[in-house]
């Protein structure tokens, strides 16, 4: 069975692209009884556990994981903080989830998690910017936010942008992405309309809109939106061509310079495991040439 991946909410778990794509989990549950049996239910089928939740997310939900990862006392669950918005967070999963049924082990597929949240362009076209907090907005904007109908167009990852919808462009990704989009109140298309023929998206879809998505960007006049790698020969060809390294904590295969299962960050290599060419280079002493005494 596939390393199963996991969400706090189900409205985070897109629909699949294909029949390949296994579901995601939701964790935790309603009750702490009801979590731990999920988890280990989870764990029993699928071996490892990849369980993903919103950076800064309400300490309710995090110490419910933690708890649930220390009661059950397993080295297969992994917790990782994803600072994305729900949209966002909502697309890793599910390029996660195209990537556990191909040949990754568990400890590289956790670890990617960094690598595929860099490629994502997570946003929001928002009518108001007078309550948002995640992103820098200046005081102009502050106050350019209650002319009726002024209309902005938020970037958050993988780097901060702020526009106003009409004067300048939002800057997007410079390779092939799917466009996800999700309207609160009230509706627009001008994610559909206007943003995605400009990042020439290569598919664009229509989400329900994630239930936390209004407290993130604090406003419901708003449209989130998420552009990311959706062709998993493309996921697979971005994970496989980073180099694999062992944890020295708890032995896992991983990518990057920290385990996605035991936090624990890659220790540089020490003199002794140094090339043996580097070793002599940075040595005072030199040979003596052939012959010599």
């Amino acid at each position: 069975m596939p390393t199963a991946i996991a969400v706090t909410s189900p409205d985070l778990v897109l629909p699949p692209h294909d029949r390949q794509t296994p579901p995601a989990a939701v964790q935790p549950l309603g009750t702490l009884e009801d979590s731990l049996t999920g988890m280990h239910t989870l764990i029993e089928q699928h071996g490892y556990v990849i369980s993903l939740y919103p950076a800064g997310a309400e300490s309710a939900v995090t110490r419910r994981l933690h708890t649930v990862r220390s009661v059950l006392e397993s080295d297969r669950i992994a917790l990782l903080a994803i600072d994305l918005p729900p949209l966002g967070i909502a697309l890793l999963a599910q390029q996660l989830r195209q990537l556990s049924v191909c040949d990754f082990s568990p400890g590289v597929l956790a670890s990617a998690a960094r690598l595929l949240a860099h490629y994502i362009y997570a946003g929001a076209l928002l009518g108001s910017v007078s309550k948002l907090d995640r992103v820098p907005v200046s005081l102009k904007s502050h106050a350019k936010s209650w002319v009726p109908g002024a209309q902005f167009a938020v970037l958050a990852n993988p780097r901060a942008e702020l526009i106003r919808v009409g004067q300048e462009e939002l800057p997007g990704p410079e390779f092939g992405t799917r466009l996800l989009s999700a309207a609160g109140q009230p509706p627009s298309d001008w994610v559909t309309s206007t943003l995605a023929p400009a990042w020439q998206v290569q598919g664009a879809a229509t989400v329900p809109l994630p239930g936390d998505s209004v407290r993130w960007w604090g406003t419901n006049r708003l449209v989130e939106f998420a552009a990311g790698l959706y062709d998993v020969s493309v996921l697979y060809q971005l994970v496989s061509s980073v180099r694999r390294d062992e944890c020295r904590w708890c032995g896992l295969e991983l990518i990057g310079d920290r385990c996605g299962f035991c936090a624990a960050p890659l220790s540089p290599p020490s003199v002794h495991e140094l090339p043996v060419t580097t070793v002599r280079a940075a040595s005072p002493v030199r040979a003596l040439p052939r012959g010599a005494t």
